[in-house]
């Protein structure tokens, strides 16, 4: 029986790329209904999203991107969809790659799978000194806590089935959050993929991590990722 799939697209300030994302997803060719979150945006992203064949919900405060995805995975939770996929509205994920992302779960031998710009052949993806070392940090940091190989935590390039989905919808990290679910879904003995994929340089708009959030966002997230590990412990 064919899968029911929702893609979660988490949009904030994304005039510039929101159309193009959506023409990307549809131009792959994959069989899904596409859903806008729209962050409380202060330019046209709405008023964009509008112009395509596709699903909004603007929230009416904005709630950062860990809440406008829990907001996806809450409405893939009420409507039954089997799968939920996040591709970020700043166009940098490939939508080429989504077959990729989705054929381990619809197959049923992983949970969860995060496309990895630093898997082979991809792995000579470029970004700012700062980004990469942060990155390398919270790879070593969650591999190590988790017992397994991650090497891409901070993708937001991400599949789920139905089991992560009804998780998500109850709790999902509110700030910065990739990393953070990691180690939430190895909690809930997850098995967890990483997939090959190649992602785009931002054409528009801004990161929401710049360089003047790097120490506070790596602060932040080392502290959030051990007190969950401490959590885990003491439910267990």
């Amino acid at each position: 029986m064919a899968q029911k799939i929702l893609i979660i697209v988490p949009a904030y300030n994304e005039e510039s790329n929101i159309g193009k994302t959506i023409d990307d997803i549809m131009a792959s060719g994959q069989t899904a209904t596409i859903l806008v979150v729209n962050d409380c945006s202060k330019d046209q992203t709405a008023q964009k999203v509008l112009e395509k064949s596709v699903m909004l919900i603007s929230l009416p405060y904005n709630l950062g991107i860990g809440g406008a995805v829990q907001t996806g995975f809450r409405y893939a939770d009420d409507n039954h969809y089997d799968v939920a996929v996040q591709i970020d509205g700043d166009y940098q994920h490939d939508a080429a790659y989504l077959k990729d992302l989705l054929r381990p779960l619809c197959d049923d031998k992983v949970d969860m799978t995060i496309g990895s710009r630093f898997l082979p052949p991809f792995s000579s993806y470029q970004s700012s000194f700062l980004r990469r070392f942060g990155i390398t940090f919270f790879a070593r940091l969650i591999s190590f806590l988790i017992k397994e190989h991650i090497t891409d935590p901070t993708s937001g390039y991400r599949a789920f089935n139905k089991k992560l989905i009804k998780i998500f919808a109850k709790y999902y990290p509110h700030d910065f959050p990739e990393p953070e679910a990691i180690l939430i879904a190895k909690r809930y003995k997850a098995r967890i993929k990483e997939i090959p994929v190649q992602m785009r340089e931002r054409l528009g708009g801004q990161s929401s991590i710049r360089y003047l959030k790097t120490f506070y966002y790596m602060v932040k997230v080392t502290l959030a990722i051990v007190l969950d590990k401490l959590k885990e412990r003491k439910e267990l």
